[in-house]
């Protein structure tokens, strides 16, 4: 059975190893490298040349002139996925710079997490455009068979906002994280349900609206 070779780096034990088991539990993963420091991290992916490395964001020295070789490698491609807590505007711009593959934010769902590694190893970009909104290029197929129950409750919650009208800004600031979060979030929602604009999401959650659909906190 195929299956793709990853390199984790956290300068946080606890997440390197809570992703590690979460992956080596599954059949399609391997685990070929756990770091705690972007030099190591480099350093393992230029010897092992994983198929996907998952790094994070928040680690010293990690935007730099090393990162940028291993984009720039005519090596068979690693393809990098970021881990982070929050994420701002020019985060975007700079992961897009290196040619990053998606971004994972840390109150993502395991399944979630395991869904967007697998489509990152089978090539697919995931990573939100660095624009005032997020738009997904795709066909929009019918949404009324689609189950809410595949959000999660902050993913809903953001729905919800939407649907008031709410822009990624307003909807930062209401929920106190950065409107750049926010558009990772909405990323993921429209793959979710395969919509394509935030247009649809809004009337998606208002035809959605009551006791035995979408409800308010």
């Amino acid at each position: 059975m195929h299956f793709s070779r990853v390199v984790i780096a956290s300068r946080f034990p606890v997440v390197s190893l809570g992703l590690n088991c979460l992956l080596e539990a599954e059949r399609d993963f391997r685990v070929a490298a756990r770091c705690n420091n972007s030099a190591s991290c480099f350093k393992a992916i230029r010897a092992l040349v994983p198929d996907v490395a998952i790094l994070d964001i928040s680690m010293p020295d990690m935007f730099g002139q090393a990162l940028l070789d291993i984009a720039n490698s005519r090596t068979p491609a690693v393809r990098l996925v970021f881990l982070a807590s929050s994420v701002e505007d020019r985060d975007l711009a700079m992961l897009a710079e290196v040619g990053a593959f998606g971004v994972i934010l840390n109150d993502e769902e395991p399944e979630a997490l395991l869904q967007t590694l697998r489509q990152v190893a089978d090539g697919q970009r995931m990573l939100p455009a660095p624009s005032n909104e997020v738009a997904i290029a795709s066909g929009q197929p019918a949404i009324a068979d689609k189950q809410l129950s595949v959000l999660t409750d902050r993913e809903r919650q953001i729905m919800r906002l939407v649907s008031e009208g709410l822009s990624n800004k307003e909807i930062g600031r209401r929920l106190k994280v950065t409107d750049g979060t926010i558009k990772v979030h909405l990323h993921h929602i429209f793959r979710k349900l395969e919509i394509g604009n935030r247009t649809t999401l809004a009337t998606l959650a208002v035809s959605s609206a009551g006791p035995s659909g979408f409800t308010s906190d």
